[in-house]
């Protein structure tokens, strides 16, 4: 009796699959809320404000990714954006305006600008999908918006089970 050989197609198809998961970004992210520094929950007074400021101990943000908003329905100045940056600037990693969803989206995209689509010319690319991690569709749109010059094809999902996205015309 003759034994069979099993081929694992997958991995002999030459596809590239990318990770996103693998761009989120490492660390803690905290939150500054500007809420927390309204009279009344609507109202941010200046000299109170920069009294307050002048309170945190800022260090606790040493080394963080720090997500910079404001929860409360209010009209905040920007200046009062930009008074917290400047006292939050020596100790965090990064700062990012909006929510820790938003923060994380945009970390992802900017890390993606970093890839090299040419090392990418002519390839079948997999873009993983369904990880642990959630990964926000513009994501996934500025990936795709990166590579489409480039690849041969763009698929999403799994090697073993991809939904087809782009596909070059032969000429």
């Amino acid at each position: 009796m003759e034994q069979e050989t099993f081929v694992n197609k997958v991995a002999n198809s030459g596809l590239i699959t990318i990770d996103l998961e693998k761009y989120y970004p490492e660390g803690e992210i905290l939150s500054f809320d500007l809420k927390d520094y309204l009279f009344m929950g609507l109202i941010l007074k200046e000299k109170d404000f920069r009294i307050a400021l002048k309170e945190i101990d800022w260090s606790q943000y040493t080394n963080k990714l720090v997500c910079l908003e404001c929860t409360a329905d209010a009209i905040i100045p920007v200046w009062a954006y930009m008074l917290v940056v400047a006292n939050l600037e020596p100790f965090a990693a990064k700062i990012v305006f909006g929510n820790a969803e938003q923060a994380i989206e945009k970390l992802i995209i900017e890390a993606l600008q970093k890839i090299e689509p040419d090392k990418f010319i002519d390839q079948r690319v997999v873009i993983k999908g369904c990880g642990e991690k959630h990964i926000s569709e513009a994501v996934y749109v500025e990936i795709t918006r990166l590579l489409r010059p480039v690849v041969k094809s763009i698929m999403y999902g799994e090697p073993c089970s991809t939904v087809p996205v782009y596909k070059k015309a032969t000429t």
